[in-house]
């Protein structure tokens, strides 16, 4: 049973009973995306998903500026006492930054499939410059298609891809579209946001899992984060790509599981 909690101005859905667990989605996405993931989990603990600012159950509303401060600000009161703070992908850019604000308040962190910074550049392996550019001018002509490519791109590589977008797809439509302002901003996160000189900051125990096949974050950069974050956990799947949890539930709540074992 889902308790849905509506505290304006965001909406939370909780489920399970136990150690607190908060998700939250990434780009383009919305809290639906964990729907056949948490079962694996609920069990065990109490899981919060939170639909960010601008998406989902919380389309409406977007905090001004729309950059990962204002996003974590605005999620922060909505965190249970000592949770462990999942994000996926653009998610786990927002938990960094919680983690970052609120060292006292988080219990753990864990990163799925994300990084400091997204995009590449010189020394440094992530998504083209000119890929992020050419989902922000389809975004005017046709968001759902945008929506469409970057999925594809996600599970690109998996050998479950075709299985795991529509997975992803048919939990998607059951919450509110997004606000393309709020897709806009976001992708404008993904293409400047960059952290690797805080994240060393980042006192609560980490956990950051990656997928081998993941050509959003690539594995060729995985040395360099851990070298800026040497105390934080690292786990790669060998056959997952960019959403782990849809493509290798039960490795990647093992995992979780492990990591929950091992706190403090």
């Amino acid at each position: 049973m889902t308790d849905l909690h509506i505290r304006l101005p965001l909406v939370t859905r909780t489920v399970g009973t136990g150690s607190d667990l908060v998700f939250l989605h990434g780009w383009g996405m919305n809290s639906g995306a964990f729907t056949s993931f948490l079962p694996y989990l609920s069990k065990h603990f109490r899981i919060t998903t939170i639909d960010l600012p601008g998406y989902g159950e919380n389309a409406e509303h977007s905090p001004q500026p729309y950059d990962v401060d204002s996003l974590a600000k605005a999620i922060f009161p909505y965190l249970p006492t000592r949770a462990v703070v999942a994000g996926w992908s653009l998610g786990g850019l927002v938990a960094q930054k919680l983690a970052l604000l609120y060292p006292q308040a988080l219990r753990g962190l864990v990163t799925i499939a994300s990084t400091p910074r997204f995009v590449s550049g010189p020394g440094w392996q992530g998504i083209s410059p000119d890929l992020l550019s050419t989902f922000e001018s389809q975004l005017e002509h046709n968001y759902e298609k945008t929506l469409e490519r970057f999925l594809a791109i996600q599970a690109m590589g998996s050998e479950t891809a075709r299985q795991d977008i529509k997975a992803i797809k048919q939990h998607l439509i059951e919450y509110p579209s997004p606000c393309v302002d709020a897709l806009k901003k976001g992708l404008r996160i993904l293409s400047t946001e960059d952290m690797r000189s805080d994240i060393s900051r980042i006192s609560c125990p980490t956990l950051r899992l990656y997928g081998r096949l993941d050509s959003l974050v690539p594995t060729s950069g995985i040395d360099r984060i851990c070298e800026l974050q040497p105390n934080a956990d690292t786990v790669v799947l060998p056959h997952a790509s960019h959403a782990p949890f849809i493509s290798h539930p039960q490795q990647t709540s093992d995992i979780v599981f492990r990591f929950f074992a091992n706190l403090p």
